[in-house]
């Protein structure tokens, strides 16, 4: 077949489609650059994911990349493929803002650790997105590809709204308690926060060291994981451990009961259930685990923590700081250091029962509702309730959308893993994943506003 007389590719293509294409002479690095780039021009003035692009630097990584595959270097999956990366994670040569403007001119000198590995697995780094001021609530000036009156979350804004809009592959963003998991929800992507640790946090901007956490975010579980298996350090494979049977998943109640919004119900009943038709055991699992004590203790080593870092900035520059960061530091400076350190000694008692649930072969992996319920108003970037008690105990989650609310944004489920098992929790998503898909609750059609922009054409090779 002529490469010329294929079908463009489009700008919701898998990592896997685009690999596939680049590597048979379909399309190039550069040129699948370049149509993310036309994307940014049409949609980005309404939707403001990005803080920064780096096209010059971008399209100078995608010549090589391409070259070097002319060549037979082949870097792997993420070979071309062009990445977004949050705005507290340094890129050598550009600035990293935090979300301030006191900052914003602040060029960083390094890449951060993940970058570094981003780059070594052939990944493009296409320049910054938006995250909220520090990476706490205060609301982020981005908007919500679905709806541009609805909240895209936060704090990794704007590389949640970046990936749903077709903007780029795939982006990196953190969370400290639900920075990851509700933005990816709420503009209807997927979004991992690994273990705590898994992914180096050198060159990343701190909120509060002990609860930071650097993920992935993309469309699909899949691409979730290609980019997971570029960053994280062990360099293992999937471990297809459900290749032959259907996952045991224990489904986590009361608090996360008590909290859905009524109006997000039916779609998450309607998926679990069909996750249920589909083959998986879900049992309802009512564990020892006190999950409002535990957002307890995670708020108050959270703002200690943020407090310690920001306190003499906060002093020292007040009109650097919006409401909500500000009132996170004055209550940290409350906290004493006993009633941080009693906070601090129950991480792992927490971590021990929800290890219990994960451990005796009961389950793959415990299921809630992402978030408490659609994206709000823009005024909030939403309730991280149901992400902060395991950014706390530091388990693996992984988010994948299940359908829409009733008056249109998206809604996620979230997976829970047992510690250090990240792999074996991508294959479990990746099972309930492609059961969603083959019952048709939810279809990986773009955005609204994201529809809106005229189709580009991927170049090809001559």
């Amino acid at each position: 077949m002529n490469p010329t007389s294929r079908p463009s590719l489009g700008p919701f293509a898998s990592i896997a489609e685009l690999g596939l294409a680049l590597r048979s002479g379909e399309t190039t690095c550069l040129a699948i650059l370049d149509d993310y780039l036309a994307r940014i021009d049409h949609l980005d003035g309404e939707i403001r994911a990005w803080v920064v692009v780096d096209r010059a630097g971008a399209r100078e990584q995608a010549v090589r990349l391409d070259d070097s595959l002319a060549t037979g270097e082949d870097h792997g999956p993420l070979h071309g493929i062009p990445i977004a990366i949050k705005d507290i994670i340094d890129v050598a040569g550009l600035p990293t803002g935090c979300g301030s403007a006191r900052w914003a001119a602040r060029l960083a000198g390094s890449d951060a650790d993940v970058v570094v590995r981003l780059r070594q697995a052939g990944a493009v780094i296409m320049g910054k997105t938006v995250t909220t001021p520090y990476a706490w609530v205060d609301p982020p000036r981005t908007r919500n590809p679905w709806n541009l009156e609805r909240t895209p979350g936060g704090s990794s804004s704007g590389s949640a709204a970046a990936v749903a809009a077709g903007m780029c592959a795939g982006a990196i963003g953190s969370q400290t308690g639900g920075s990851i998991i509700r933005p990816a929800s709420f503009c209807g992507v997927a979004g991992l926060k690994p273990t705590r640790g898994a992914i180096s946090t050198r060159g990343v901007f701190p909120l509060a060291r002990s609860l930071d956490h650097v993920g992935p975010i993309a469309r699909s579980v899949v691409d979730l994981a290609a980019i997971f298996h570029a960053i994280e350090p062990s360099g293992l494979p999937l471990a297809n451990s459900l290749a032959n049977r259907p996952p045991r998943i224990g489904r986590l109640g009361g608090y996360f009961d008590r909290r859905l919004d009524p109006n997000a119900r039916p779609a998450i009943n309607h998926a679990l259930a069909a996750l249920s038709e589909a083959g998986a055991t879900v049992i309802d699992h009512e564990g020892p685990l006190d999950f409002d004590a535990v957002m307890l203790d995670h708020r108050r080593v959270m703002a200690h923590e943020a407090a310690e870092l920001h306190s003499d900035w906060l002093a020292q520059y007040p009109d650097d700081y919006p409401p909500r960061i500000r009132s996170l530091i004055l209550e940290g400076q409350s906290i004493a250091n006993d009633e941080y350190r009693r906070s601090r000694d129950t991480i792992e008692t927490a971590a021990g029962i929800v290890h219990q649930a994960l451990s005796l072969g009961r389950y793959d992996a415990l299921i809630t509702p992402a978030t408490t319920g659609p994206a709000p108003d823009p005024s909030t970037t939403g309730d991280p309730a149901f992400n902060s008690p395991f950014s706390f105990t530091g388990n693996p989650c992984v988010s994948f959308p299940v359908g829409l609310a009733p008056d249109g944004p998206p809604l996620a489920l979230q997976l829970i893993g047992a510690r250090d098992r990240d792999l074996e929790l991508l294959e479990c998503a990746r099972w309930c994943e492609q059961a969603i898909h083959v019952r048709g609750l939810w279809r990986t059609a773009p955005p609204p506003m994201a529809a809106k922009t005229p189709e580009t054409s991927r170049r090809r090779r001559s």
